[in-house]
């Protein structure tokens, strides 16, 4: 229980962390990851499904910020051509950008993580990936 309570709130203090540093960006978290998954997609654009998938959350969150980032002008939103009522999401120049300064600005203060030593970050990330691949999370 100590573990998995400790689980949880590190989540809650990376998020708030991560919010606060892409919020800097006129961006929440969330945007930011779309952001993210767009930009290393193999051409900059996926299908809005596949975004919730990827991103594991549901599929009116995704339309929600999705609809948020095109507002932003960070996003467009196009027709998919290989499915009539499916929508793609495309990540924008401008989006880029706003996603490349948010990502610099995360680094700078270390992913919220700064207090571990770089041999811990390694001792975390075993444990974490273990916890993962029992959950059928990745393959190992």
């Amino acid at each position: 229980m100590a573990s998995a309570t400790s689980i949880m709130r590190v989540q809650q203090l990376l998020l708030g962390e991560f919010d606060a540093t892409v919020g800097q960006h006129g961006l929440t978290f969330a945007r930011y990851e779309a952001l993210v998954l767009l930009a290393f997609s193999r051409q900059g654009r996926l299908p809005m499904s596949k975004i919730g998938q990827r991103l594991m959350v549901h599929p009116t969150s995704v339309t929600n910020i999705v609809q948020r980032l095109v507002r932003q002008g960070l996003v467009e939103r196009d027709p998919n051509p290989a499915d009539g009522r499916g929508m793609l999401a495309s990540i924008t120049p401008q989006g880029r950008q706003v996603m490349e300064a948010a990502t610099k600005d995360l680094v700078g203060v270390g992913f919220a993580l700064g207090a571990l030593t770089p041999a811990e970050h390694e001792q975390l990330f075993a444990l974490l990936r273990k916890v993962r691949v029992a959950a059928g999370d990745f393959c190992e």
